[in-house]
């Protein structure tokens, strides 16, 4: 849960709310409540952003609030084929002092989403859980591969699935082509892997099976930020809605959490998030779906 600034090709903001937390939350929030939050924000996080979470069933609990320092800032400009970003600020603040607390009412939560922050971190998280998730899920960066391989390495062989995109992949496995870096990274432990590829869709992989998702091809991205997050979010609170953990039923989680994201990327932050409905999802869903349905007559 942080403040961003933006800039692209096709606007500014110089302060909107933003944090991986906050996408995910927004997106799970419109298949399953209530959502647990863990995260910390300073004095300047605005209450009217907390009654926005809370209105769609977020739980803050697990929020700590720091009166006496600013949440977490980070300020970047997208390029012009928007894959690309310079980073011009990044403000730790409050998450210099982060550590993580799970409250009493989280116990027994089924599924982890564990956003991406230092391992160690994350590690502490999952310890803390007194009853094993049916789910972990987990997202990590370059960063940390560079910094924190270590625990990274630990990290990996308590969770269930690994999402990252292409480019890490690559770096953590020592692999270039993708289906060798999946191998490399499942015997980490991780039992699935999700590789997202951005404009070009996502791959799911598990044990020697691989499923291709297909990503919609937009007029317009407006702003990339938190789209892998929102895409985290879709994808498990579909998975948590369902309660269903096998391979079939997460290609059809990869596709949902495609769509999310392809809402995300309309608006600046998460204000698209904030105003769809269930209806505008079902109806982008069914245009996924229309992407590679085909009838084919082998002669």
């Amino acid at each position: 849960m942080a403040y961003d600034a933006i800039e692209t090709p096709f606007g500014k903001t110089d302060w909107i709310v933003g944090g991986a937390a906050t996408y995910a939350a927004y997106a799970a929030s419109n298949f399953i409540k209530p959502i647990n939050q863990v995260s910390i924000v300073g004095n300047d996080f605005e209450q009217k952003e907390m009654d926005l979470l809370k209105a769609r069933g977020v739980n803050l609990e697990g929020v700590e609030v720091v009166k006496d320092k600013k949440s977490f800032f980070w300020s970047g400009k997208y390029h012009m084929d928007m894959n690309t970003r310079d980073t011009l600020v990044t403000d730790l603040n409050v998450l210099l002092d982060f550590n993580p607390v799970i409250p009493e009412s989280y116990q027994g939560s089924e599924f982890l989403m564990l956003g991406n922050v230092n391992p160690s971190l994350q590690i502490s998280v999952v310890q803390q859980l007194k009853q094993r998730p049916k789910l972990i899920a987990m997202d990590t960066m370059n960063f940390w591969m560079d910094s924190a391989l270590d625990d990274l390495k630990k990290l990996l062989t308590m969770v269930d699935l690994l999402m990252v995109n292409d480019s890490e992949a690559r770096q953590l496995s020592g692999e270039y082509s993708l289906v060798k870096a999946a191998r490399a990274i499942m015997k980490m432990g991780p039992k699935y892997l999700i590789i997202k590829k951005g404009e070009h869709g996502a791959l799911l992989f598990h044990g020697d099976k691989v499923f291709v998702a297909p990503a919609l091809p937009l007029e317009e991205v407006f702003d990339p930020t938190g789209a892998g997050d929102t895409f985290a979010g879709g994808f498990m609170g579909y998975i948590a809605s369902t309660r269903d953990v096998s391979f079939e039923n997460m290609k059809t989680a990869i596709i949902v959490g495609s769509a999310m994201a392809s809402f995300c990327v309309e608006k600046f932050g998460p204000n698209r998030l904030k105003e769809i409905t269930r209806a505008d999802i079902d109806n982008r869903i069914r245009q996924f779906v229309d992407l590679v349905n085909f009838d084919i007559q082998l002669v």
